[in-house]
């Protein structure tokens, strides 16, 4: 029987690295779904790659959800793994078919990842370096290129590269919309964990992830410091593999006594600023409490839906 296999592309504005991005996927079947870019990329794809499938979106959704119509795409017609790609990052060769030869031996694994390197391919990528130390034969056996394992377990990898078998999705679902951009991929490693599926690092693979032409991003005003802490509570409070009620209650009590201090030192944008966290966070709680009801439950959450 045929192993079916989709790649799936969000993009946005990726004229820098579409061409090569899609190039990279040689003979395999493409979905992307665009989130509304204004840079020409959708006319490009028509006309340079138009046996991909292109789903075209009235607006941006974000790459959780934009990732969620692929994978729903991939499903309905019959994959047998998805394999999510950055617009930023490239292939190589055989890259994908060794991440499946891997898998099929080790069925226990929801989430395989290859190295990824820089997008020159001279060295590791910045952000994923850090992933590497999360398992100390990894980090070690790096350091000599000589690999004693062929998965390496690691609790989280980033979404630029990953191989979700059928399995995976119909357990574990697609992404959480309750992360917008961000975090979502922390989240989803979370509830993988939590359905008893390990998380792996194929070092015989590699993909580069050309991130070094975008911008870090920086916190510079209060909406943006607002958004930065609903995030950091919901990568916290919305995984399901720890309970939460005493966190809720210490985060409140500190927000609390912050803000009669901050009154006694006469502190008035202190006071202000932390009583939109405190509003924030009751805000958000209910969203949080109803994400952790439905992602402990088998199924194709976010999928079709």
């Amino acid at each position: 029987m045929t192993t079916k296999v989709f790649i799936v592309i969000v993009s946005y504005n990726g004229m820098t690295w579409l061409r090569r991005c899609l190039k990279s996927c040689g003979s395999y079947d493409v979905i992307i779904v665009d989130n509304n870019s204004n840079d020409g990329t959708v006319p490009f794809i028509k006309s340079t790659f138009p046996e991909f499938v292109l789903l075209e979106q009235n607006e941006n959704l974000g790459f959780g959800a934009a990732n969620n119509i692929g994978i729903s795409e991939a499903l309905k017609n019959g994959a047998d793994y998805v394999f999510l790609l950055n617009q930023d990052a490239y292939m190589e060769k055989y890259t994908l078919e060794k991440l499946i030869g891997i898998h099929s031996r080790n069925p226990d694994f929801g989430i395989l990842s290859p190295i990824h390197l820089n997008g020159s391919g001279t060295q590791l990528d910045h952000n994923f370096s850090k992933y590497i130390k999360l398992n100390n034969a990894l980090q070690s056996d790096f350091l000599t290129q000589s690999f004693s394992q062929q998965i390496y377990e690691v609790p989280f990898v980033n979404a630029a590269a990953w191989l979700l078998p059928r399995g995976t999705l119909e357990k574990v679902g697609g992404f959480d919309p309750i992360f917008y951009h961000y975090s979502e991929d922390v989240n989803y490693c979370q509830r993988v964990i939590f359905h008893n599926f390990k998380i792996g690092i194929v070092p015989e693979t590699h993909i580069l992830h050309d991130r070094e032409l975008r911008s870090k991003l920086k916190i510079t005003n209060t909406s943006e410091n607002l958004a930065y802490f609903e995030r950091s509570l919901k990568q916290s409070w919305a995984n399901i593999n720890i309970e939460i009620e005493s966190q809720v209650r210490i985060k409140k009590q500190i927000i609390v006594k912050t803000i009669l201090k901050s009154i006694l030192k006469f502190r008035f944008y202190e006071v202000l600023g932390n009583l939109h966290k405190y509003r924030r966070l009751n805000h958000i709680l209910p969203e949080i409490l109803n994400s952790r009801k439905k992602n402990i439950k088998i199924g194709l959450h976010y999928l079709n839906e």
